[in-house]
């Protein structure tokens, strides 16, 4: 729970974000705004429908927060437009079921078109920097307020703008937070980051990014070893808020595959024993420890570990540690 003062100041950041929002994309001034007959909620309801076919005016209600009163009238001044179609439930007369018309979705895609344009034009004015920024701040607004997805979308995907640089940051703030680490180990990875977008193989390396409802929450890179036909696999990350939905996994495993197909004999990887969760992934995997070495990096004493996995074996049965 948060503190008194962090949640008035918090609230009062809320409303004046409110208050401005709502100048920018006209609020108060809706159909003037953008040339339309529909006030910003009607179009909401309009975007809704779209998205279903046909739609239970409960689970309408339900799901937009609205009053039933106000969603009923807002409901017959659309049939009035011949913009939906009602009909009782098959199998309960007691709920109605609505679904949009042809000029239903044509007056819904116009109202998207120029909530579309007038947003581009909003944003035209911010540079890349600035862009970046602003949609993973609405993003982290987003997530922190909008009640979590049923099923969460989880896709890889290459590195875009700021990604690496992303990677590294990432890695700098989270085994500081969990294991105390300094500067030496975001100086490492900025290295190992700085090495790859140098110059690599796209045939033969690759980075993948791992995004959960459209924010990046990981990563991992399959790169050529010093070893002839070896691969290496570093950078793997998965930040704590996105654990438990298996991306750890599917990254390794993407890692894994990406080697194989690409021809390499063995994919290899270091890591540290204090990393239990990372080590059980590998050892899913199909990986075996091979070497262990004790040092001291990063301000703490470690033991680093040599992980192997050999890429030859069928990959519906990879070799398991001995």
């Amino acid at each position: 729970m948060a503190t008194s003062d962090a949640l008035d100041t918090a609230v009062a950041e809320v409303r004046a974000f409110n208050r401005v929002y709502t100048r920018l994309i006209g609020v108060l001034d809706y159909p003037e705004k953008l040339h339309t007959p529909y006030t910003l909620g009607q179009a909401r309801v309009l975007y809704e429908l779209t998205r279903r076919d046909l739609t239970h005016v409960q689970s309408l209600r339900e799901d937009l927060g609205l009053a039933a009163s106000h969603l009923s009238r807002m409901l017959a001044r659309f049939e009035q437009q011949g913009l939906i179609t009602r009909e009782r439930n098959t199998y309960d007369g007691r709920h109605q079921q609505i679904r949009l018309t042809e000029a239903g979705r044509a007056a819904a895609a116009d109202l998207d078109a120029r909530s579309r344009q007038a947003t581009t034009e909003l944003l035209q004015q911010c540079n890349g920097t600035q862009i970046r920024e602003l949609t993973h701040a609405l993003r982290t607004v987003r997530s922190t307020l909008a009640e979590p997805p049923a099923y969460p979308q989880i896709r890889l995907r290459e590195p875009g703008p700021g990604d690496l640089g992303w990677i590294v940051s990432a890695h700098g703030a989270l085994y500081a937070a969990e294991y105390g680490w300094n500067a030496g180990f975001e100086a490492l990875i900025a290295r190992i980051v700085a090495d790859y977008a140098e110059g690599h193989d796209p045939a033969r390396e690759r980075v993948w990014i791992a995004e959960l409802d459209g924010r990046p929450v990981g990563s991992v890179m399959c790169v050529r070893d010093e070893a002839p036909d070896t691969a290496r696999l570093r950078l793997l990350l998965v930040e704590p808020a996105a654990r438990g939905h298996g991306i750890g996994d599917l990254l390794v495993r993407t890692c894994v595959g990406f080697a194989r197909e690409a021809g390499y004999r063995a994919l290899v990887l270091w890591t540290n024993d204090v990393l239990t969760s990372a080590r059980k992934l590998y050892t899913r995997a199909g990986f075996t420890l091979v070497a262990e070495e004790r040092h001291h990096s990063y301000g703490a004493d470690l033991m680093g570990q040599d992980w192997r996995l050999d890429l030859t074996a069928p990959a519906d049965h990879p070799a398991r540690p001995a």
